[in-house]
């Protein structure tokens, strides 16, 4: 039985530190705020509440497992899942809408036939085709085992795109999101779409490889699903597990450096001088300039991430709202803007984007608001960081909220009148509660690009200390953070010999 101190109380961490405890191992961990779940929090205001990290589940299968493993109380013994559905409804610059049905291939292609006509489910059908192939080429190295010292097996995009046969020049193939949504899939809603789908994940369309196709494959094909109470209530399910586990916490305890003995990981020392020795160190927040040892996370040449841009951050405005949900509302609905292009400039050139894509959140969720006369409406947009934005100025907050309220209007009548408190959120609060640098949120790790959106492995140089979480492989995301929380229990449990679920 090893002594292992995991640092943070993220998702990954504590999926990580149950499986460990499970294992027969001592867990204790360490998290610099007071509570747990990391980017995973909630906001309650007057008997209305609001997530303010993911708010809906994809493959919910990677909590089953971690249910499954760590207890004999299954996840939905735990927490009230339900699929939503539609899984997204979704209103373009030109007027049209169109809601697409939950872990419905066949039922997507209908509604896109239906509403935008053209042969647009077709097109978005063959487009998941080859969605599907990058799925099956990739899943495994990419999500389901340690990332593999030759990495740049994944550096080639397992996207299948067709050759574009081009007037007097050679034919080309799609490389990234964009170039997929201009000669794949022809009509500019369906670019939009896609694009949507890739900037919710904090992604460039720009640059992002054309892989990036497998987020809306899995959302389509694995479903959509709410939690009962928001997805902080997952989290307190995982934490209960953790203690349930005999996983002990020391909250409000700042680690200020991993300690090295011996040439191996041997403890942690906090920013009080105290120290907590441990023969295993689980990093579960980002890797920092002495936080961790410099030689723990040196790669040869362009290693993982490298030359990957700065991650954008999440600009919520949580509005309590006067006046009943209407039964037919979608719980997801996204308003896209007429120039996509224009917003994605203004997002990583670290400008606010006059008009950004708005996602609007009306869950039916009665745990969640004070009674049937009232709504919990969430409006969020991916948004430059702190620091290339100052978040914290009150102009500029109040501001780009009133955008997203405008934007918010076509799906919610009257929004503005019905409107009892509105609370902003910004990446600058983001920052402050996780300590992620400029409130940015880790994206998913992709295949392609020549390993720029990968992330670092989970295993490091530094003997005895390992990284999970969002910012470490497979990276961000409530499922991919899991992944990552089964990956670091395996190769501590197993060994360097781990290679990833079976």
């Amino acid at each position: 039985m090893a002594r292992i101190a995991v640092i943070g109380a993220g998702m990954g961490a504590m999926a990580a530190a149950a499986r460990l405890a499970v294992a027969g191992h001592r867990v204790t961990v360490y998290e610099r705020s007071e509570t747990f779940g990391g980017s995973v929090g909630r906001y309650a205001h007057d008997g209305f509440a609001f997530d303010t990290g993911p708010m809906l589940l994809h493959l919910p299968a990677v909590y089953r497992d971690l249910f499954v493993k760590t207890g004999k109380e299954p996840l939905e013994r735990c927490v009230t899942m339900t699929q939503v559905d539609p899984a997204s409804r979704h209103v373009f610059a030109d007027g049209t809408a169109v809601s697409l049905p939950n872990a419905s291939r066949a039922g997507v292609v209908a509604a896109l036939d239906a509403a935008l006509g053209g042969g647009a489910g077709s097109s978005w059908g063959a487009f998941l085709d080859r969605a599907r192939d990058a799925w099956d080429r990739s899943r495994r190295p990419l999500l389901e085992e340690p990332l593999r010292p030759d990495w740049q097996v994944l550096a080639r995009d397992p996207y299948p795109a067709p050759r574009q046969r081009r007037l007097l020049r050679p034919a080309r193939q799609a490389g990234t999101v964009a170039e997929v949504g201009a000669w794949e899939l022809a009509d500019p809603r369906l670019a939009a779409l896609l694009d949507g789908y890739a900037l919710s994940y904090g992604l460039d369309p720009r640059r992002a490889p054309a892989a990036a196709a497998l987020l809306p494959y899995m959302e389509e094909t694995f479903g959509s699903w709410y939690v009962e109470g928001g997805i902080r209530a997952l989290a307190r399910a995982v934490y209960e597990r953790c203690l349930a586990r005999r996983v002990e916490f020391a909250l409000g305890r700042e680690a200020a450096r991993v300690v090295e003995k011996d040439g191996r990981a041997a403890g942690v020392e906090f920013v009080d001088g105290t120290v907590a020795e441990a023969e295993h160190v689980v990093l579960g927040v980002r890797p920092r300039p002495g936080l961790v040892p410099g030689e723990a996370l040196r790669t040869e040449g362009d290693g993982p991430g490298r030359g990957r841009a700065a991650e954008p951050g999440r600009f919520l405005v949580m509005l309590s709202l006067s006046g009943a949900r209407p039964a037919d509302a979608a719980h997801r609905t996204v308003v896209h803007p007429a120039d996509g292009a224009a917003e994605q400039e203004a997002v990583f050139a670290g400008r606010v984007a006059d008009r950004p894509t708005v996602t609007v959140l009306r869950p039916d969720d009665p745990t969640i608001r004070p009674d049937d006369a009232h709504e919990a409406v969430t409006l969020t947009a991916t948004v430059a960081p702190h620091g290339t934005v100052d978040w914290t100025d009150p102009a500029t907050r109040a501001r780009f909220a009133d955008t997203l309220i405008e934007a918010a209007g076509a799906v919610v009548p009257g929004v503005r009148e019905r409107i009892l408190h509105a609370e902003v959120r910004t990446p600058a609060e983001t920052a402050a509660d996780t300590g992620a640098e400029g409130g940015s949120v880790p994206g998913p790790a992709l295949a392609g690009a020549q390993g720029a959106y990968l992330r670092p492995g989970n295993r490091t140089r530094l003997p005895g200390l390992h990284l999970a979480g969002g910012w470490s492989h497979p990276g961000g995301g409530l499922a991919h953070a899991g992944m990552s929380g089964a990956l670091v229990a395996g190769l501590i449990v197993e060994g360097d010999g781990f290679r990833g679920s079976q």
